[in-house]
């Protein structure tokens, strides 16, 4: 790693906020305030592929925001065969975005990572989520005031892993590529994309499952080890 680093970027959705959890949390609301039978686990496991394939998708451009929030719910029902109405769709598409930001857990060591990285470092947000949904998520968990800019995809107008999305980001933060580390959990979006743009990068790989030769951690505070 550079001694020269100056700037420190993350991911957001499953690098610092505990996506997944979060968002089956969501999904048990609004499942009961619009009375939908369905069990969670069985739906959760049939939408998390499904809602993979929308963001590769819309990350290429290839639907619209709009299609993937009644998509993605959409083709799940139809492969659970469960019968659900296209206004009750908008609805649980509209209410999911409503609760989603409202549960707000973070992965082991954030805080405290944040925290310390701060006291050497300017820290920045750059993430291909919801522009309205992301600042709630960083609001409601209190991890906020640790970025000094927050770059989202919506702003810029192209997503992870295009060049101008690091670029924007860059000149957002002020500062330079070999000065800047991009830390997320995307091989493809975080990583590559920003090392195609020459800035530094650590992997966060949870599960360990992923195949890659640069740095990798699979715990938040491995950070502070490498830098």
């Amino acid at each position: 790693m550079s001694k020269k680093l100056k700037h420190v970027f993350f991911d957001l959705d499953h690098t610092l906020w505990d996506f997944e959890k979060n968002s089956a949390l969501a999904f048990a609301e609004i499942f009961n305030k619009n009375k939908i039978e369905v069990d969670l686990l069985q739906f959760l496991k049939s939408y998390k592929p499904i809602n993979n394939l929308y963001w590769s998708q819309y990350r290429k451009d290839e639907v619209s925001k709009e299609n993937l929030r009644f998509g993605r719910l959409n083709d799940t029902f139809k492969e659970l065969k469960i019968n659900v109405s296209d206004a009750q769709i908008n609805t649980l598409a509209d209410d999911y975005i409503s609760y989603l930001p409202k549960h707000n857990f973070l992965f082991d060591d954030v805080t405290s990572t944040l925290i310390s990285l701060q006291k050497k470092y300017v820290l920045h947000i750059i993430t291909n989520g919801f522009s309205e949904v992301q600042q709630l998520k960083l609001n409601n968990s209190n991890i906020n005031n640790y970025f000094t800019t927050v770059t989202t995809s919506e702003e810029v107008g192209v997503k992870k892993p295009h060049p101008e999305i690091f670029k924007y980001a860059l000149h957002k933060a002020q500062a330079i590529a070999s000065e800047s580390l991009m830390i997320g959990d995307n091989l493809e979006t975080d990583i590559l994309g920003a090392e195609a743009s020459g800035i530094q990068t650590i992997l966060y790989d949870i599960d360990n499952s992923i195949v890659y030769s640069g740095n990798k951690i699979k715990k938040l505070k491995q950070i502070l080890d490498l830098i």
